[in-house]
């Protein structure tokens, strides 16, 4: 199961110390070490895309169905694609907020199920009302991002390979995982 992103040094550590279990995709770094003082032998170590390290006790609780992970309001606009769940207009980060559906002074949490992105507009003219009071009519649902969908999340440069594999973690009808079939149509359709 896919935990997180680590820097290719971070990787080359876990190689050495013998904590890698097996590797996929492709290989993207050779890291070339000293030389052995008897055998005259220079250690060089491969780093592929994607690494598997055997007995993480995080793995068994990022996989656990119950776990849910942190919110912060970057991962929250990709969630939704930087799109005020309102208007439906896509914005720039800067130009986007948190909205509570049920706002916190009424009892709402701070959870992924009752927030979504919005524009700066939209919000305040929201309020401190639910979206029907304030006559605003959600444009999708809101909802909980596996862990794997959390790392895809995060924002980083993707490569394909490891595309592949964090897709392959995402639930079957995730909102995620048919925006992400959609777009590589769409990038089919253009060759």
């Amino acid at each position: 199961m896919p935990l997180e992103w680590i820097t290719y040094q971070d990787a080359v550590r876990l190689y050495y110390l013998d904590q890698v279990a097996y590797t996929c995709g492709r290989g993207l770094y050779r890291v070339r070490g000293g030389y052995n003082a008897i055998s005259g032998q220079r250690s060089v170590i491969e780093v592929n895309s994607i690494i598997a390290t055997a007995g993480a006790m995080q793995a068994s609780l990022k996989g656990n169905p119950a776990y849910v992970p942190p919110l912060n309001n970057a991962t929250l606009f990709r969630r939704d694609d930087h799109l005020c769940l309102y208007c439906g207009e896509q914005k720039r980060t800067r130009e986007l907020s948190r909205d509570h559906i049920k706002p916190i002074s009424r009892g709402g949490e701070d959870t992924w199920t009752n927030v979504v992105s919005a524009c700066k507009r939209c919000n305040n003219l929201k309020g401190n009302r639910t979206p029907e009071q304030a006559g605003l009519q959600l444009l999708a649902v809101p909802f909980a991002p596996t862990h794997a969908e959390y790392v895809y999340l995060q924002g980083r440069r993707i490569l394909a390979d490891q595309m592949d594999f964090l897709r392959a973690h995402f639930p079957r009808r995730s909102p995620l995982r048919q925006r992400l079939e959609r777009l590589v149509a769409e990038a089919a359709g253009r060759k």
